[in-house]
């Protein structure tokens, strides 16, 4: 059975230089790196997977590129990164995380977007890669996602029907369509139910839900739920409940969104919107790796590809 070594004798390299260009094929001359491709055909190589990467002229490398800032006390990308590395892993691919200001060292065979604005999407066009987003887009781009719209609502009735009078959305500042969804989503149920509520949009930190829900506690009256875009917003409200002297939950609910790992942590633990990230992440892997399997699925050839996965609400200690 022929060896690295036989290659590298026959090729008249070293064994480092047929590595580098069985497993980074970028760092070498393309004339050389066919000619290594045509002794390994000629000694009956059997390659591994790099190997067969070189033959197909791929990395074997997806990048999972984040363009927001990960906060270090909340599992929601690892959840995320678990069910992508799974999935890839069960294919010999490798997962390379990359950054806003990151995405363009090294060479790979697609991109998964994720924490993507408006203002960051012009680039993506540029791409000779298959992108997946995570999370609808705007653009065309195919894409995994949970039903925003439908979440919220499912919070919003279990609110309702747990005899909450008053309800409010606490609502993330930003003009992105995962947050456009899930305001539609609880304006249409109350809206439809003629229920008295109402909208507040703030940035997706605790300590601003705190303050807001301090600053403005008199127009909360007893028997009022809200229904929070994440946990982060759930666990500042719930906070301010409490050091204002109200009682969680049976004059006030507090519902978050994603489930992760701060809905446990709380006074109260949260009645959450859970969010099943390591299916989606599993999902957008088996779709990127169809888009590279299959180039024709271009962005311009074919209907914008759409992965809904539902979330779940889990019922805690911060409901009836």
């Amino acid at each position: 059975m022929a060896t690295l070594n036989d290659v590298a004798k026959r090729t008249n390299v070293s064994k480092m230089t047929v590595s580098r260009a069985i497993n980074h094929p970028d760092q070498v001359r393309p004339e050389l790196r066919d000619a290594i491709l045509q002794v390994m055909t000629e000694l009956n190589y059997h390659p591994n997977a790099a190997a067969r990467a070189l033959v197909g002229r791929r990395t074997r490398v997806i990048k999972l590129t984040i363009f927001e800032d990960m906060d270090i006390t909340e599992p929601y990308y690892m959840m995320l990164l678990a069910g992508i590395a799974n999935e890839l892993n069960q294919h010999q691919y490798a997962l390379q995380i990359a950054t806003r200001n990151s995405y363009e060292v090294g060479e790979c065979d697609g991109y998964i977007l994720t924490g993507i604005r408006d203002s960051d999407a012009g680039w993506v066009a540029r791409l000779d890669q298959p992108v997946v987003f995570f999370g609808r887009n705007r653009q065309g781009y195919d894409y995994v996602d949970t039903d925003n719209f439908q979440a919220i609502q499912t919070s919003t009735a279990y609110a309702a029907q747990a005899g909450y009078t008053y309800l409010v959305f606490v609502g993330i500042a930003v003009a992105e369509p995962f947050e456009l969804d899930r305001e539609q989503g609880f304006q249409e149920y109350v809206t439809s139910h003629q229920i008295s509520a109402q909208i507040i949009r703030l940035t997706n930190h605790s300590h601003s839900a705190t303050a807001y829900i301090k600053k403005h506690w008199a127009e909360f009256p007893p028997n009022t739920a809200f229904i929070c875009a994440s946990d982060r917003l759930a666990i500042g409200v719930e906070t301010a409940i409490i050091d204002q002297g109200g009682q969680v939950p049976s004059d006030y609910g507090v519902i978050g969104f994603d489930g992760v790992f701060l809905n446990q942590i709380a006074a109260k633990r949260l009645t959450t919107m859970k969010q099943p990230l390591e299916e989606m992440g599993r999902a957008a892997a088996r779709l990127l790796l169809t888009k590279i399997a299959h180039p024709e699925m271009s962005q311009a050839s074919h209907n914008q590809e759409k992965i809904i996965i539902n979330s779940r609400l889990s019922v805690a200690e911060s409901t009836r």
